[in-house]
């Protein structure tokens, strides 16, 4: 197939990652294309990922808001790339769009062309629901739309129409390291945000006689001065933006591994790639952490508090690691990318700009597609505990 992938703007796409949708869309353009796809990457320049690439905006543009002011300025001109890129995509003959944008724009100038919508936030991006709740506005007949959990897709049910679950993936050739555990040590990884929750994880850490190694770029600076750093103390290292050449060690090490969201994560990639290393996860219970952290892979604290998180601390930390590490195996790239291909093959067979097996189709994109279409719409059911590579991914939430 000719697919045009449309990327979120802020950042390019490249490691070390500014975040999880980044890492996300350089891992499916690269798998599909070594599947034998024509993939056109459209993203920030400076990007580095397979396919061809059309960079769209200066690398060196910043989308940071500091006044509010910046907010119109950096709308208009995130709007006004995606705009050039929808211009190119209609005018460049695809068989079909996998839109991870984040923008309105597609929704509106891509309506006649066969797309498919992945999901990766909560519904609170104003721009877009501007667009889906306009009464004027109606899904189009050949738009698709995928949530990366079902605990996401909860949250745009009312608004769009039979929303498919893919859950993230990640590449487990990447997540390896013959670092031991070492003990007493905890580890965290993210962006350094309010709502990622660091300045909870620090102190329960501690209260759990834990040292704390972390890692992330600083994207809130003011967070980071004043919430963060008055926290770090002797059993304390942040070890900076590490790149996917540098976190299996750092993850590696940890005897368990922190996700602290307050926020409703819509995934959650890093507690993914914490558990394929082995290391179980102690979480809050909030988003999609329910979803990914089994009983067998970590603990879960029901309040967002230190206590809370300290308790599960204790527990998680005694989770057999090779279990953990096999629970980790559901959440496969190859798995996420043959869900992806599937939807986006129908779509574009609904659309009539596919009726036969495009350029690039190969015996092995067949036999994906052949193991994961019938899911696409069968109820829940989720893959095999032992974590075994059946490929039953994509559920649909009504």
């Amino acid at each position: 197939m000719r697919i045009a992938v449309l990327a979120h703007l802020h950042h390019p796409i490249r490691s070390p990652y500014a975040g999880g949708l980044e890492m996300h869309t350089d891992l499916t353009a690269r798998r599909m294309v070594r599947i034998g796809h024509d993939v056109t990457v459209f993203a920030k320049a400076g990007s580095l990922t397979s396919g061809t690439l059309v960079p769209l905006l200066d690398e060196g543009f910043d989308t940071t808001v500091r006044v509010p002011g910046d907010i119109h300025r950096v709308r208009a001109t995130l709007a006004d790339a995606m705009t050039e890129a929808c211009c190119q995509v209609r005018a460049g003959g695809f068989d079909v769009v996998l839109n991870n944008s984040l923008s309105p724009v597609p929704l509106t100038d891509l309506r006649s062309l066969p797309m498919v919508t992945v999901l990766h936030t909560p519904a609170t991006l104003t721009e877009v629901l501007a667009v889906l709740d306009d009464p004027a506005w109606e899904p189009p007949e050949h738009h698709r739309w995928l949530s990366v959990s079902a605990a996401n897709a909860l949250a745009w049910n009312h608004r769009l129409p039979n929303i498919s679950v893919v859950p993230n993936g990640i590449d487990p050739s990447v997540w390896r390291s013959t670092v031991p555990p070492v003990p007493g040590r905890a580890v965290w990884t993210g962006r350094i945000t309010a709502e990622k929750g660091l300045h909870l994880a620090i102190p329960a850490a501690r209260a759990a006689g834990m040292d704390l190694h972390f890692a992330g770029p600083v994207s809130d600076p003011d967070y980071f001065r004043q919430q963060v750093e008055p926290l770090l103390g002797p059993d304390t290292l942040y070890r900076g933006h590490l790149g996917h050449h540098e976190l299996p060690d750092l993850l590696a090490s940890g005897e368990v591994y922190l996700a602290t969201p307050l926020w409703a994560e819509p995934f959650g990639l890093a507690t993914v790639e914490a558990m394929a290393l082995g290391t179980p996860v102690a979480a809050f219970l909030t988003g999609a952490m329910g979803e990914i952290v089994g009983p067998r892979a970590g603990d879960l604290a029901v309040h967002h508090s230190v206590p809370a998180l300290s308790d599960s601390i204790r527990v998680a930390r005694g989770r057999d690691r090779v279990g953990v590490q096999t629970w980790s195996r559901r959440f496969s790239a190859d798995r996420m990318v043959a869900s992806y291909l599937s939807v986006l093959r129908k779509t574009a067979e609904r659309a009539g700009t596919l009726p036969q097996p495009g350029p690039g189709w190969t015996p092995l994109g067949d036999q994906l597609t052949a193991e994961v279409r019938d899911t696409i719409d069968a109820p829940p059911t989720g893959p095999d505990d032992d974590g075994s590579l059946v490929l039953k991914t994509a559920q649909t939430v009504r």
